[in-house]
């Protein structure tokens, strides 16, 4: 064993020993997610929502009073296919398409039943071809699950390493690990490995636990769920290491994360989905990396999607790990 590797090795075997004899913080990451999803799963277990949601792919008819009726959210579409889709999971009630004439609606749901009748009674069902798609109503909670455990991966990630290596600079152990033979690359590579394996051991346990009793819906593969997972905690592990390469002051440690972390918390789709938002707003969130790793997880998840249909997010993810790891490590201080 090469003394590279054994510096490296204490290294990780003394931060992974660091936070296991923390017991609070470690019952917490675990419980409080599993809580949330408890909670949120009851909250809304009777959803029932008295708005309908209507996708269209094409333009609105402007000599149609349908595009007119109140108490119906329009949402335009990109994509027919990834729109039929949403028909399918119940998520959109009716979807149209005016440049072919032609909606699609579910034929086991209540909404697209009373959304038919709507466009008889507005005069433009008669040009439009009718077509039925079937499929299970996605659950809020299955489609919440991606969010939170990505969340706690997030905030485990951030704080859990960019905090603490803020503490470390502020006493001094920084300072007295520079006048050992340590390099900065096994620092901050031990640090890497000791947050990685621990969120993944954290989703894992939350993800059981909570799969006990509330069946969550996994039509993909989970080892395809467990690379995504992989990536987007390396992704945010790099971040917390380029958020905190300077910084000395927890105060200033602290806002710079908080501000790092609420705009990924509401604008990648933990809670909501972003769907009928400003385009802007959207844009904006496709530069978040916890909405590539969302979106990933439920694309897997409900979708069953494999690894081409979310390369991209993979890519993206595994980009600005790179980037933010070759700018931690750049910036980095030990003073």
């Amino acid at each position: 064993m090469s003394l590279k590797f054994k510096r490296f090795a204490a290294v990780l075997r003394a931060r992974n020993k660091e936070f296991v004899r923390d017991k609070a913080s470690l019952s917490w990451n675990i419980v409080m997610p599993m809580l949330l999803i408890a909670g949120l799963a009851f909250a809304f277990s009777n959803e029932d929502q008295a708005l309908f949601t209507v996708g269209y792919v094409g333009q609105t008819s402007a000599d149609s009073e349908f595009f007119d009726t109140r108490h119906i959210e329009f949402v335009a579409m990109d994509d027919l296919d990834s729109a039929m889709i949403k028909v399918e999971r119940h998520q959109i009630d009716l979807l149209l398409d005016t440049r072919g004439q032609r909606f699609w609606i579910n034929d086991s749901s209540p909404k697209g039943y009373i959304l038919e009748r709507l466009l008889q009674s507005n005069g433009i069902e008669g040009p439009y071809e009718k077509g039925t798609v079937s499929g299970d109503a996605v659950r809020y909670v299955d489609w919440l699950l991606p969010g939170i455990l990505g969340m706690n991966m997030m905030f485990s990630a951030l704080f859990g390493v960019g905090y603490v290596i803020v503490r470390y600079r502020k006493n001094g152990m920084l300072k007295r690990l520079k006048a050992t033979p340590l390099t900065a690359f096994e620092f901050l590579t031990a640090q890497v490995i000791s947050r990685l394996w621990l969120i993944l051991f954290v989703s894992a346990i939350v993800y059981i636990g909570t799969d006990i009793f509330l069946d969550f819906t996994m039509n993909g593969s989970y080892l395809n769920l467990l690379l995504v997972f992989t990536l987007g905690s390396m992704c945010m592990i790099s971040l917390a290491l380029l958020s905190a390469s300077r910084i000395a002051s927890e105060e200033l440690a602290g806002g710079i994360l908080n501000l790092l972390t609420w705009p990924m918390m509401f604008l990648s789709g933990v809670w909501f989905s972003l769907e009928g938002s400003p385009e802007i707003l959207r844009n904006f969130a496709q530069m978040l990396p916890l909405t590539h790793v969302i979106d990933a997880t439920r694309a897997i998840m409900i979708d069953g999607h494999g690894l081409i249909q979310v390369g991209h997010h993979l890519i993206i993810l595994a980009v600005l790990t790179v980037v933010f790891l070759l700018l931690g490590s750049r910036f980095f201080r030990w003073e």
